[in-house]
């Protein structure tokens, strides 16, 4: 099977930098891996890589849809898999750069994306569950042991997502999942970044900082006056903004706030990832520069 490069990490780990490096010496493009920066006009407060350094390196996968509208993971799959066969074609190892681990694993290891969200059932689904705590837990128990036992009774928003499934689809989630999922059918290299975790929190709480100053909340208001899709509104960063300009919260609370989620987003990427079979982990505590970041990799590769 054809070669393709993935280079993950948590948030603020330093993979924009190293893989452009790492593109350029290896002669081909990247494709983002990350579920945020496919949207347009949200350019800080999901670090996506500069229009400098975007010159240098073709990037796919970014500003590739309006605020406005949602995009699946089975979206990317279909997406990214002609990005990746025309690289082979042309000679190139396609490069895959991002934290977002459902689309690693879907790229990896298959998943089932279903039917695409039907927001008002979803609202009937939650009135429901309101009304009576637990109701649709029990439900899906009925209509789909097999997901229920695999759910946590109050994780809401899978058992939502399984029964929406299971009445649009006429199917069960399980069984679909069973016979749909399949990874995409090529060689992967992992190369995984992590640092000590105070050393990632401290750049974290800097890049935040570094976000506010410039422009953060000026470009969560653009977005609200586009009337976004309310997943894009639910990522780090623009979800507490838009309650600071709602005036919920102060802006000193609104920074506090982010910084502290997106602490606890690198803890859930470090645990997701970890999950992940055959990604070789490349410790870059103590390295701040790209070049040095870089080095490490090549260590590796070579």
């Amino acid at each position: 099977m054809k070669r393709v490069i993935i280079l993950l990490g948590p948030t603020g780990v330093g993979k924009t930098g190293a893989s452009i490096l790492l593109a350029k010496e290896l002669d081909t493009e990247i494709i983002s891996a990350d579920s945020m920066q496919i949207y347009r006009g949200m350019d800080i407060g999901t670090a996506k890589p500069s229009a400098g350094e975007r010159s240098g390196v073709v990037h796919h996968m970014i500003d590739i849809v309006n605020p406005s509208r949602s995009f699946s993971t089975g979206q990317f799959i279909e997406a990214i898999t002609g990005m990746i066969d025309d690289l082979h074609a042309r000679g190139k190892v396609p490069l895959i750069v991002g934290g977002t681990g459902l689309y690693i694993k879907a790229i990896t290891r298959g998943i089932f994306s279903g039917p695409s969200a039907d927001w008002a059932l979803r609202e009937e689904l939650i009135e429901k569950e309101r009304a009576e705590k637990g109701a649709l837990y029990l439900y899906l128990s009925e209509i789909d042991p097999d997901a229920a036992a695999r759910i946590d009774p109050h994780d809401t928003r899978r058992i939502i997502r399984a029964v929406e499934v299971c009445l649009k689809s006429g199917d069960r989630i399980s069984a679909l999942q069973e016979r749909l999922t399949s990874p995409l059918p090529y060689d992967f290299l992992k190369i995984g970044l992590t640092r000590e975790r105070s050393e990632l929190y401290g750049m974290i709480e800097r890049r935040v900082d570094d976000m506010i100053e410039a422009g953060l909340v000026e470009e969560v208001e653009r977005l609200l006056r586009q009337s976004p899709d309310r997943t894009p509104l639910q990522a780090i960063g623009y979800k507490e903004v838009a309650a600071y300009l709602r005036g919920e919260i102060s802006l000193a609370e609104t920074v506090l706030l982010i910084k502290r989620n997106t602490r606890r987003y690198a803890k859930r990427q470090f645990t997701w990832f970890g999950k992940e079979e055959g990604i070789r982990w490349v410790d870059v505590t103590g390295i701040f520069e790209s070049a040095g970041v870089f080095a490490r990799i090549k260590e590796l590769l070579e």
